[in-house]
């Protein structure tokens, strides 16, 4: 292409610059992977260590790359039977080579671009682009160094051509050129210096442009101190300002990115270090840094060595490997230390930055420029095993601090980008922002401006430029944190080296001021996938089982730890309790009885034994016990097992706890094993009664809380209470209580310990008599929530008394209804006494289930007997039998130990008939209360669980048992104020139907429900009377409705 011809502005610099930066990483991953294979005899492609074709490999290889293929029949012979195989299997690898090539013809192609177009690069003015070609040239030296370190390039070429030439008659079309790229690139560095003479102008140039960036950046741990980086409380004045600089996004530029571009950049324009001073300050300071750079992955480069080797052979360059030598010297003597002290100088830094940002996360969006430097890449690049445990926690901890608290970063930045008059709304309400195009169209200026010739020169207007640089930085802060993050903080590299990463992981956990950072090693799994390319899809499966294997072994370890010091706490807990046996006082009764009687007993000088309790009498704080030792490391590590809930690996979620609690589920297993004291000599075991009779109960023999008594209060403290919070629902399709989607998540899921299998579990466990404590705890429950009930009724007893004679008068019982208070109070009261009926009836049912499977008999005895009970007989023998068949799981008519409950709270300055009265008025309230459920926007049915959300459902259970425990207690009319009750229910619904006002009647159908659910699960009303107190097609309708509703919402 002629320089006539050429039109900058038409070239597309900047679209092909990403295209080809991201392609050279796929690139460069391929390339890798098959170095690996090469590597790994277990991987390696067959073909290359087949002793049949060892003769024909080594011809080949010898005669690359010339192709004979007719004189050499018999060291091919071989060849011919394979060739199909051959080309099928190696052809991956062939074209992979082919694709290098491609990429080579590209990047030469626009660096000649570049050349013609006069591009002008400086990193402070047009970032992006000078950034963008620097990381080209890195990519393109680093992919044809690593192409000549595969030792069977030559060989798998080779092969394959010979196999496509014995098949199709002739060499592949890509083959010449192929081959001879190979052999050019023999060695890679010496070739590019040749290839890059035309290119050196625009090298060198944009490498001068570090020079206010690179030296500011490479300072020492006593620099930053002095300098007070990362700290936010240093100038306490100006910590609301934001992070101001006019070149905002050199700011966080990696050091080992900087230092891999002027080392490479200076070896390939190596002319300008002749020339320029400043040039040779910078290639003199990268060398003093370190003495490797990391290629890719654990793939290193030999700084001084290679760039000795490359210009011992060039005339006049003494000096420069004099330069070379002393660098290194230095390199040895201080760049070790150096890097030492910056990490210690992080440490505390970190330390210190993720205390003030917890406490004050407002600080993050105006302080960004502080919280994602390129310190974090000093930590990566250091030399892996120099890395410590606490240095990666604080990087992760802070990485995972700016995630949580994107949103409001988010905020911050929008004002200080739009003006402080925004609102950010839009940021509340989650909506993704995308800033990629305005950005690739402000690369895109940045090309178009950076010409020669251009309409607008960037370099003629410099502030333009850095204003573009600014405004670049902070969008990425808003819509690719992550992606920053990545950059800047990522810790792949250690997927790369397991084992020194599996090592300093045992280190870590070996000390217990270490052990609370353990947690770093398995998060740290969870960067390893942001490794992978799209180009290489088939190591993800490698690099995935890498990470979630390292993950599994690093929380199995830390929970295997954790469970090793829980037992060896309670061994030294069993020690202690074991010099409190009477055993051990018969010495120290014997000296006391001794002394008394002035006997000489012993040796003289016989030490005195230490009495039980000895340990806890301390002269000085600083005294610590062998127990004191292992709580100190216990609570380390769970700190440690406990920092997140749970972390995402290669789309594979992990909990750290689950791992601890099934290590202390195995060990309780066999604690309890142990409790059986079985002597296989002996044949000696414990009575099973002994184990398990004192766990029935709510306290043991010493007065401590048993099984009973810890699972009867969390079910009661810890589920029922947040059922009535509106966290949990009952769902009677799954037979299960339910979290329902709240805004605070709750820590436990109901349905994992409410569900029917759960509860026979807890049937087992607690047998008949811990599930008898468990019922009266709930009925006691139940009976304080009626007793609060009374008052409100005593409250309101005068309207109460009007409306139970007026359901047939509408408008008088709605002038009456408008006097009544706390409707809502009884509804919620009476809620809550469904919702724990409802609990104690799968309670029950487990119950049952348990018994039958254990007494068959005896249970189907039990319920024959119940089953048969003439109507006629005494009360007080029908509760006997009630509470008989209750113990054994099954469902009465009357609850007996709701019946007693209630029976103590017959009050004395209360005459029965007012009790009766108090009990029909609660009957009355709660049936005139039920049509103000429907104005409630949680109480629509829903089909798929068979109730309502707000569990109203449950007060057909609490109406039907209530109704029935009060009448017989007050020796009433069980069915006769149940249909009273109908009669009210159902005049009252009906009522709301005649409503016009869509909020008052927004779930009236879901209401209507009701009164078929109290209908079905009394055993005292049936259907025929509820058809003629409520018509049935008005249910038809409503369950219509309900489910017709219900299929929309779905849709």
């Amino acid at each position: 292409m002629s320089r006539s011809v050429l039109q900058p502005s038409q070239q597309k610099l900047a679209e092909k610059l990403t295209i080809l930066n991201d392609r050279g990483v796929g690139m460069l991953t391929r390339l890798y992977n098959i170095k690996k294979a090469c590597g790994d005899p277990k991987a390696k492609p067959s073909y290359l260590i087949d002793k049949n074709l060892e003769s024909a490999v080594k011809f080949i290889v010898r005669k690359f790359p010339a192709v004979e293929t007719r004189n050499n029949n018999q060291q091919l012979a071989q060849l011919q039977k394979e060739k199909s195989e051959i080309l099928k299997n190696l052809a991956l690898y062939y074209f992979t080579f082919v694709d290098v090539m491609e990429f080579k013809d590209h990047v030469c192609e626009l660096l000649n671009t570049i050349d013609v177009c006069q591009v002008f690069f400086d990193i402070t003015v047009n970032f992006d682009l000078t950034k963008n070609y620097l990381d080209l040239i890195i990519t393109y030296t680093t992919l044809m160094i690593l192409l000549s370190r595969i030792e069977e390039r030559k060989a798998i070429i080779g092969l394959y051509n010979y196999a496509h030439e014995m098949t199709h008659g002739a060499s592949d079309r890509e083959y010449p050129r192929l081959g001879q790229m190979i052999v050019d690139y023999e060695n890679p560095l010496k070739k590019m210096m040749e290839e890059f003479v035309p290119h050196s102008k625009s090298l060198s140039d944009a490498l001068i442009s570090l020079q206010m960036v690179y030296p500011r950046r490479n300072l020492s741990a006593d620099q930053w101190r002095n300098a007070q980086l990362l700290s936010l409380i240093s100038a306490p004045s100006t910590m609301l300002n934001p992070a101001q600089s006019d070149t905002m996004p050199c700011e966080y530029l990696s050091l080992d990115a900087m230092e891999k571009w002027i080392i490479f950049g200076f070896i390939l324009c190596h002319g300008i270090l002749n020339t320029d001073a400043t040039a040779l300050n910078l290639w003199k300071l990268a060398l003093q840094s370190s003495s490797c750079l990391s290629l890719f992955r654990d793939e290193v480069f030999h700084i001084h060595k290679a760039a000795e080797d490359l210009f011992v052979n060039i005339r006049g360059y003494n000096k420069r490997i004099n330069d070379i030598r002393e660098c290194k010297e230095a390199a040895v003597s201080h760049a070790g230390s150096m890097h030492r002290e910056r990490r210690k100088f992080l440490r505390s830094a970190l330390k210190e930055l993720a205390t003030v940002l917890s406490d004050q996360p407002g600080l993050l969006g105006p302080k960004n420029l502080s919280v994602c430097p390129e310190d974090e890449s000093i930590i990566m690049s250091s030399f892996v095993n120099t890395m410590t445990s606490l240095s990666v926690k604080q990087a992760g901890e802070k990485r995972h601090f700016v995630i949580k608290k994107k949103q409001q970063q988010q905020r911050n930045i929008m004002k200080c980008i739009c003006g402080s008059s925004i609102t950010c709304d839009n940021i509340e309400d989650g909506e993704v922002f995308d800033f990629r195009g305005m950005r690739l169209d402000w690369f895109r200026l940045q090309a178009y401006t950076s010409v020669s010739k251009a309409s607008l020169s960037l370099a003629d207007h410099r502030e333009l430029g850095k204003m573009m640089n600014t405004i670049i930085f902070h969008t990425k802060m808003v819509d690719s944190l992550v992606e920053m993050l990545v950059e800047t903080s990522d810790l792949s590299i250690f997927c790369f080296y397991s084992r020194a990463f599996e090592k300093m992981f045992q280190q870590c956990l070996e000390l217990p001021s270490q052990s609370r950072y353990s947690i770093a090693f398995p998060l740290l799994c969870t960067h390893f996938m942001s490794c992978t390319h799209e180009l290489c899809p088939e190591e993800r499966h490698h690099i995935g089982d890498r990470s979630l294997s390292l993950c599994n072994m690093f929380l199995d370890e830390m929970a295997k730890q954790a469970r090793n010091l829980i037992t060896d706490i309670c061994t030294e807990q069993c020690t202690l309790s074991d010099q409190l046996l009477p055993k051990h006082c018969a010495k120290t009764i014997s000296q006391a009885v001794n002394k008394k009687s002035k006997k000489q007993t012993g040796k003289k000088g016989e030490p005195e034994r230490e009495k039980p309790g000895v340990e806890s009498m301390r002269k000085n704080r600083l005294v610590v016990t062998n127990l004191d030792k292992l709580h100190t490391a216990l609570s380390e590590l769970c700190f440690s097992i406990n920092y997140v809930p749970n972390m995402v690996v290669w789309e594979h979620t992990f909990t750290p706890r689950e791992y601890l609690t099934s290590h202390l589920e195995i060990r309780f297993t066999k604690s309890i094993v142990g409790m059986t004291m079985y002597n296989q000599a002996t044949q000696e075991i414990a009575k099973p009664s002994e184990l398990l009779t004192s766990q029935t109960q709510h306290l043991d023999s010493h007065g401590e809380p048993t099984i009973t008594s810890l699972y009867t209060n969390w079910y009661l403290e810890t589920l029922l209470r947040q059922v009535s919070n509106g966290h949990i629902a009952y769902f009677p399709a799954m037979k299960a209580f339910v979290n329902l989607p709240t805004e605070n998540e709750l820590t436990f899921n109901a349905e994992e310990y409410s569900d029917i299998s759960e509860m026979r579990s807890l049937s087992e466990l607690l047998g008949p008599y811990g599930m008898k404590f468990l019922s009266e705890s709930l009925m006691w429950h139940i009976s304080s929530q009626v007793a609060e009930l009374k008052k409100l009724v005593v409250e309101n007893v005068d309207v109460l008394t009007q409306m139970r004679t007026s359901f047939d008068k509408p408008d008088q019982m709605a002038a009456l209804f408008k006097r009544l208070s706390s409707v809502d109070s009884v509804l919620k009261r009476m809620t809550i006494i469904g919702v724990i009926l409802s609990f104690r009836s799968l309670a029950q049912e487990a119950l049952r289930d348990v018994l039958s499977y254990h007494i068959p008999f005896l249970v189907s005895s039990i319920e024959d007997f119940k089953d048969h009970i003439p109507r006629e007989t005494d009360m007080k023998v029908a509760m006997n039998v009630y509470e008989l068949s209750s113990a054994a799981g099954l469902p009465c008519e009357i609850d007996p130990a709701l019946v007693v409950a209630l029976s103590s709270q017959k009050s004395e300055n209360i005459s029965p008939e007012e009790e009766y009265k108090i009990a029909c008025l609660l009957m009355v309230f709660v049936a005139v209360s039920l049509p103000t459920l429907a104005s409630n926007v949680m109480s629509q049915y829903s089909p798929a669980i068979e109730g309502h959300c707000n569990n109203i459902h449950c007060l057909a259970k609490a109406i039907n048992q209530i109704a029935a425990a009060l009448f017989t207690i007050h020796k009433g009319s069980i069915e006769d104020r149940l249909k009273e009750f109908l009669a009210l229910a159902s005049s009252s619904l009906l009522k709301i139907g005649q409503e016009t006002d869509k909020t008052t009647t927004r779930n009236r159908e879901s209401v209507y429900l009701l009164l078929d659910m109290i209908v079905q699960e009394s055993p005292f009303l049936t259907m025929d009377l509820l058809e003629s107190c409520f018509p049935y097609v008005l249910l038809r309708n409503a369950y219509h409705a309900v489910y017709k509703q219900s299929v929309t919402s779905s849709a």
